[in-house]
């Protein structure tokens, strides 16, 4: 059992980093679920020990995080932020600037990767129409968010993980944390603006189709409703209460909703990551049974 174990953890953790495999039409979180499957189906882990193995405190609030990023994303909030910063498109270094500290506050508090999605197709329009070269903004958008969401416990999903498994304070998470990600955004801004300096005054032509697309209207209201959400939810992380139970209670608030429907909510959330989170933590539980990582440690 121990060698079987070793072998699924070996071939899906290398899976996941190559992130395919050859012939197969597989990406990593088909990869991991395989991993999964492959742990109960060989008996190294029974059913009991895989559903066991996964920790639901840190699924129940991504899960909840997920319902509270989708329900700015519905409200137009994302859209509307992103086109108050294009009117800076006129001044491309503080457009840049405000960009990317934008992306970097809400990344921190949000979905990093959800704010890529969400500013990008309002961004690229106006940088098309514009005529700028869109590539230093699109590298800092990226970089921006990544760099805002190291920030938080709740600014991506593997600080999450490391929050919870760790049970880490999010007040000393966010104290340690903030400043190297401000060090870091300061700096990603002067390496673009430097790099792409002689770029920023010239015009690049690009065709487009002249429209966005599938961008949901600002709603005031709804906005309200998740800013107020979202402000008591942080609060809550300060204090002492489990952060599972705070998110969670809150993003049923959310699903209260006269406007949004729970399946147009639900078909927002990330549940390939979902599944990603839970096979994942199957395949480890799988390799842990033979006590392997305790005799290597």
């Amino acid at each position: 059992m121990t060698l079987i174990a070793i072998i699924i953890f070996i071939a899906t953790y290398t899976g996941v980093a190559f992130g395919r495999i050859p012939y197969l039409s597989l990406d990593r979180t088909g990869i991991a679920l395989l991993g999964a499957i492959a742990m109960v189906v060989t008996k190294v882990l029974s059913t009991n020990q895989a559903f066991e193995s996964i920790d639901a405190p840190t699924i129940i609030l991504l899960f909840s995080l997920m319902i509270i990023s989708a329900q700015f994303r519905l409200s137009g909030f994302y859209t509307e932020i992103a086109s108050r910063i294009s009117r800076l498109m006129n001044k491309p270094k503080r457009f840049l600037l405000v960009m990317m500290f934008t992306s970097a506050i809400l990344s921190a508090i949000l979905a990093n990767d959800i704010i890529c999605l969400a500013f990008t197709p309002v961004l690229l329009y106006s940088i098309i129409q514009t005529g700028l070269n869109p590539f230093p903004f699109l590298i800092g958008l990226a970089v921006s968010s990544n760099i805002g969401s190291a920030a938080t416990i709740i600014g991506n999903p593997q600080n999450m993980l490391l929050g919870q498994i760790g049970n880490l304070s999010f007040r000393d998470f966010f104290v340690w944390c903030t400043p190297p990600s401000v060090i870091s955004l300061f700096g990603s801004y002067l390496i673009i603006s430097l790099i792409y300096q002689k770029s920023f005054n010239k015009k690049y032509p690009v065709k487009s189709n002249g429209q966005i697309q599938s961008l949901p209207a600002f709603n005031y209201h709804q906005t309200l409703k998740g800013i107020v959400v979202t402000v008591i939810v942080i609060i809550l992380f300060f204090l002492k209460f489990p952060r599972e139970i705070s998110a969670v209670a809150l993003a049923g608030v959310l699903l209260c909703s006269r406007k949004m429907h729970t399946r147009t909510i639900m078909g927002l959330i990330d549940w390939h990551l979902i599944i990603l989170f839970c096979s994942l933590f199957i395949v480890i539980q799988g390799l842990e049974v033979t006590q392997l990582p305790s005799l290597l440690i």
